[in-house]
């Protein structure tokens, strides 16, 4: 492995790291991150890169992940009776809770998605309920994101590694 190849390999990993900081930090993507990463390394360095096979299972793995999140997300809030408005609330509050750091991420969502579900007229007790399944959805959807991020970095890095031995 040349120099060149060590640097673009570092710099993939880095992308992947953030992609992986993604997975729980609103605002920035995760498994396409990821993904974008090794589709780049794959185009810049070729045959000294991940095979294509990877890349694509890579890419499988990142559809997979999106659509987990999504079907967590909703599944949590739904199951505990949260509204669309919940879910808004969940994601305005999860957005001002990063300024807060992990309580504010914890937290955030679920004072969001009540605020939200009580203004729309819920009762502090729905609203809490629809809170509660708000954030046990995003929450879930997060681990999800954290693992297949991890995921495909490993497997990118131990084919690029491989290949190269």
């Amino acid at each position: 492995m040349s120099i060149e190849q060590m640097i673009g390999l570092a710099v993939a990993l880095l992308v992947m790291g953030l992609g992986v900081a993604g997975s729980v930090l609103p605002g920035l993507p995760s498994t396409p991150l990821v993904f974008a990463g090794a589709l780049a390394h794959k185009l810049y360095f070729g045959n000294a890169s991940a095979e294509w096979w990877v890349i694509g299972l890579l890419g499988a793995f990142m559809l997979v992940s999106l659509l987990l999140d999504y079907l967590a997300s909703v599944y949590g809030a739904k199951r505990l009776g949260a509204t669309w408005r919940g879910m808004v609330g969940a994601v305005v509050g999860g957005l001002i809770g990063l300024f807060f750091g992990l309580p504010g991420l914890l937290i955030g969502p679920f004072a969001g998605a009540m605020l939200f579900e009580m203004v729309a007229g819920r009762d502090l007790k729905a609203a809490s309920k629809a809170g509660l399944g708000a954030t046990l959805g995003l929450v879930a959807g997060a681990l999800g994101k954290v693992g297949c991020s991890v995921a495909m970095t490993g497997v990118f890095a131990f084919n690029v590694l491989y290949r190269s031995l």
